[in-house]
């Protein structure tokens, strides 16, 4: 390879100006990322905001329905894979390949394992909404559209999505929320310690 070949050199072999600065700022904004990880709470209640702030916006503009609605099937699509496990049941149903769910009462515990865990769920969800709430500052996206029936939609095909879901955890005795390892007390200890 000559010099300047390579993706973001210039002409003297060193990386340009604009791809040190993408690259310093993909370094901030995942800097950012790591540092709000241990931060559940805080995170859901900052897109949470911006949930609403985005709601507010589309109410007081009067348009946009068909973003939201848009925004709204992004939101379920993510939810569902947040609540699937990584390796799917009925998938594995005849092949003892990887690990299954238990589902007996004396099988081993093992913790249910998301397709899509909480932190890409969130960052997600939040990219979602920040596009979002671009996409209304342009009249192109505003189509019009008679929302109630947009409502009346998304509606019915989150009812039938999740009662899909809960079907499919049902029949395959899983539930998508674990809260660690159960721990069993021993017996009570009755008597006194020997000194030897």
């Amino acid at each position: 390879m000559s010099e300047g070949d390579s993706v973001g050199d210039s002409i003297h072999g060193k990386p340009s100006v604009v791809y040190r600065f993408f690259t310093r700022l993909g370094q901030v904004y995942q800097s950012w990322l790591d540092k709000s990880t241990p931060y559940t709470a805080v995170r859901w209640v900052v897109t949470l905001g911006l949930s609403f702030v985005y709601m507010i916006r589309v109410y007081l503009l009067q348009g946009w329905y068909i973003v939201t609605y848009a925004l709204g099937i992004y939101h379920l699509n993510l939810f569902i894979a947040f609540l699937s496990p990584k390796v799917d049941p009925s998938l594995m149903e005849d092949s003892d390949d990887g690990p299954s769910l238990p589902t007996k009462q004396n099988e081993e515990f093992r913790p249910f394992i998301r397709r899509l865990p909480e932190f890409k769920f969130w960052h997600a969800a939040t990219k979602g909404i920040l596009v979002a709430m671009v996409c209304t500052f342009f009249d192109a996206f505003n189509v019009p559209v008679f929302w109630p029936i947009l409502v009346m939609y998304f509606i019915m095909l989150f009812c039938i999505t999740m009662k899909r879901q809960i079907k499919h955890m049902i029949k395959y005795r899983y539930i998508p929320f674990t809260h660690g390892k159960r721990r069993y007390k021993g017996k009570e200890d009755a008597g006194k310690t020997f000194a030897s």
